[in-house]
């Protein structure tokens, strides 16, 4: 059960983050959000998909199936950021006056078996600044969530233009078994390349069209589930 605590360099001052990446430490995971800003770097790795309330990229084809997990680590040159800033996350302080909102703050999962005493990154000096490791960690924390902001409007985008569609994948694997991938919709491309020039330069200058064509970019990467598959097969 997640143990939730606003960080701190008096309370957590000893705390280190094991950055090793495994099934024991949560990462066995069929897919994780994606943000829009990150696409560029994401389908140069993964598929790119969207279920209902989220972007994600894709890391296998079943619950608890990570196909770029290896007795090595990360099989990928890069890792989505709500992966890599585990055990971190945004919580809310309470607002300096009365009727501010909350300002954005880090928090961590204290029960994340990432989170030692012994082994792992640091996350501050010994006088009590942050290491470059935190630094990274509040820098990506603020990227995922500036990111999320911005996907609905993304979305809201692709709905108007009626670019999401459903899809359903159908791979029969070397063992002779079938596997169906279904709930998930991606771009559609064809309705991409009518758009006129009127909407794709709007779409342009509001950032949605490069994402837009990550995506369908990213769709290639669906023959390299099938082949890492297939190798843990043999």
């Amino acid at each position: 059960m997640a143990k939730h605590a606003l960080l701190s360099n008096v309370e957590h001052k000893d705390l280190r983050i094991i950055t090793t990446r495994s099934a024991a430490y949560g990462d066995n995971q069929m897919y994780a959000l994606a943000v829009p800003s990150e696409f560029r770097n994401i389908q140069a790795c993964y598929p790119i998909v969207f279920q209902k309330r989220s972007d994600t990229g894709q890391f296998g084809f079943e619950a608890g199936e990570n196909l770029f997990l290896t007795d090595a680590g990360w099989d990928a040159t890069y890792i989505p950021f709500s992966v890599e800033r585990l055990p971190f996350l945004i919580g809310g302080s309470s607002p300096s006056q009365p009727g501010q909102p909350a300002q954005p703050v880090v928090h961590i999962d204290l029960d994340s078996p990432r989170v030692s005493r012994t082994e792992g990154e640091p996350l501050f000096l010994e006088y009590g600044g942050s290491t470059p490791y935190l630094e990274r960690i509040s820098a990506l924390l603020g990227a995922l969530h500036a990111g999320i902001a911005a996907t609905q409007a993304f979305v809201e985008a692709l709905l108007a233009h009626e670019l999401l569609e459903s899809f359903v994948l159908d791979v029969q694997l070397k063992d002779g078994s079938n596997n169906r991938l279904a709930g998930f919709y991606t771009v559609n491309e064809e309705r991409m390349r009518k758009l006129d020039g009127a909407v794709v330069a709007k779409l342009h200058a509001q950032g949605i069209l490069e994402p837009a064509y990550m995506v369908v970019a990213s769709t290639v990467h669906f023959r390299d589930l099938i082949d890492r598959r297939n190798r843990r097969i043999r």
